[in-house]
């Protein structure tokens, strides 16, 4: 279990002298659950060939250098793509036609090595409603490799769930394939000769639609893989990211909030900032309200 809850808070008063409240504060005393939704870094981990892999060194480790009165210190260094892991994908990460959204010139925004106006570093932190949509729950099974969600199974998993997608959300679609992500066999996940389930064009139509703020996934490049073919074609990415404006969260783990249908939460996601790139490893996290916590008139921790 990867979640966690609020800690018990200290020993003082709940209201402000001034006699206000902040609405905020009183649910997380009330208490709250934290699901994380990122996936674990670590070597060899599952990941799109085209970007650098991730790496992971102690250049100092314990005992290398020790101080007078027997203190030790060890550090890291990290060598990985932007888009690598979990990871946000920022508006500077695609051009259509050599055009990036808002009709800038591709070539020329990324003059002297960064994008200025479309980079990570421009997401502002996210706190935002959060809708899961869990489409093997209403096809009845994983979708299949190579499926691709079409808008009539994203109504159908509003319709089921009760949680309609609206403007400025952040839409979550589960098409169960993030159960391979621990797999052995490392390229099952990345699915090159099998395909891998995601929604295309006409799906990633009915998001920029809906007007969502952000739309993420549990597989590795958001969208349909179709068989055989990787990443050939990507036509979500242009809808989402050149047409629409729309921030994509790829490699995202939505297994447990699935299982415990969580459908709707506070999603909480900040960005590196890291000038100019053109994405960023994130830690997503999805937040409701802890209701044993109610029950028992108290914080677990």
């Amino acid at each position: 279990m990867r979640t966690t809850e609020a800690s018990a808070a200290p020993d003082i008063p709940d209201t402000p002298v001034d006699g206000s409240s902040d609405p905020l504060l009183d649910a997380v005393r009330a208490g709250v659950r934290v699901y994380d939704l990122g996936r674990r870094l670590t070597i060899g981990m599952p990941q799109s060939p085209n970007h650098p892999a991730y790496w992971h060194t102690l250049p100092r480790r314990h005992g290398d250098a020790v101080r007078g009165d027997g203190g030790s210190a060890a550090n890291d260094m990290l060598v990985m793509g932007t888009h690598v892991g979990t990871h946000i994908d920022a508006l500077a990460h695609v051009s259509q036609d050599g055009r990036l959204h808002g009709g800038a010139d591709a070539v020329e925004a990324g003059t002297g090595g960064r994008y200025a106006e479309l980079g990570v570093h421009t997401i502002a932190p996210m706190m935002r409603r959060g809708v899961l949509l869990d489409v093997p729950a209403v096809l009845g099974e994983h979708c299949p490799p190579g499926y691709e969600i079409t808008p009539e199974d994203l109504d159908a998993a509003e319709r089921a769930q009760g949680t309609p997608v609206r403007e400025g959300d952040v839409a979550l679609i589960r098409s169960g394939w993030g159960r391979h992500f621990d797999d052995p066999d490392r390229t099952v996940y990345m699915g090159a000769e099998s395909g891998v389930p995601g929604v295309g064009e006409a799906g990633a139509r009915w998001l920029a639609e809906r007007r969502v703020h952000a739309a993420g996934s549990d597989t590795i490049a958001f969208e349909r893989l179709a068989p055989g073919q990787g990443h050939a074609l990507l036509p979500a990415h242009r809808v989402l990211l050149v047409e629409a404006g729309i921030y994509l969260v790829e490699t995202m783990n939505l297994e447990e909030v699935a299982a415990e249908r969580v459908h709707e939460c506070t999603f909480v996601l900040a960005p590196l900032p890291l000038y100019g790139a053109t994405g960023s490893p994130v830690r997503p996290l999805a937040v409701v309200p802890d209701h044993r916590a109610s029950a028992t008139g108290g914080h677990h921790g």
